[in-house]
């Protein structure tokens, strides 16, 4: 069958164990979790309660907190060179931190909304929340250089939140499920798709926060305003 034509792969389906638990926030409406240099890095949303903050693994209390101003509602972010990005979900506004103060240091504009952000060696990636992942240039994050379509078995995939790149994947989580996708991004299929399901009974909001861990080979799950990080490592169905 000519390449063209040939039927998208099925993409290898998963669950988990769960490792070792650490505190979180209970208080966190999680948008965007990064490690750098040891340390944790969260942003949350929620209008008049959106900030970002860096921490250890080990403790929930924050070495550093900055809150946004009130018509803010915070999304996701992630750390590129001496840079942190920041996205906000309406404002069609991004801010640029020193990643060490959380100062602002500058700022950005973009169309439509606010995810999430990661980043390859290259590029920030940005989801909205519609089926397409937008590449940013790092020095003038307003800049598209590339979009990518996810499809899962030829169909767009809609709803992707919180991103991390993981071992030259697009790990993303689907907003208001218990799945994390992973996503080819030379191609934008689904190679993979987590079940996350009964991670934390009786969560009080869904899941949604990932973190990698690259130099420990860990890689960690938590949700909105859940009172636990969770790591865990994934086992083939």
């Amino acid at each position: 069958m000519p390449h063209q034509f040939a039927r998208p792969q099925q993409p290898t389906l998963y669950g988990y164990k769960v490792i070792k638990t650490y505190p979180h926030d209970p208080d966190a409406f999680t948008e965007g979790l990064e490690f750098h240099n040891g340390l944790l890095y969260e942003s949350t949303g929620l209008e008049g309660k959106s900030w970002i903050g860096i921490r250890t693994l080990e403790s929930a209390k924050y070495q550093k907190k900055v809150s946004l101003d009130a018509r803010y509602f915070g999304e996701g972010m992630t750390i590129f060179g001496d840079k942190l990005y920041q996205l906000t979900w309406k404002n069609g506004k991004g801010f640029i931190r020193d990643k060490d103060t959380l100062k602002e240091i500058g700022s950005f504009r973009y169309y439509g909304e606010g995810w999430a952000l990661t980043h390859n060696d290259t590029h920030l990636i940005m989801s909205d929340g519609t089926d397409t992942l937008r590449f940013l240039d790092p020095k003038n994050p307003g800049t598209v250089k590339k979009k990518l379509k996810v499809t899962n078995n030829g169909q767009p995939v809609t709803q992707i939140n919180e991103l991390e790149w993981v071992k030259g994947e697009v790990y993303a989580n689907i907003w208001q499920t218990d799945y994390i996708i992973r996503i080819d991004p030379s191609t934008g299929n689904v190679v993979g798709i987590i079940d996350m399901t009964g991670i934390l009974p009786n969560q009080q909001d869904v899941l949604n926060g990932i973190v990698y861990d690259a130099k420990a080979d860990r890689l960690f799950v938590t949700g909105k305003l859940w009172s636990k990080i969770f790591e865990i490592k994934l086992v083939k169905r």
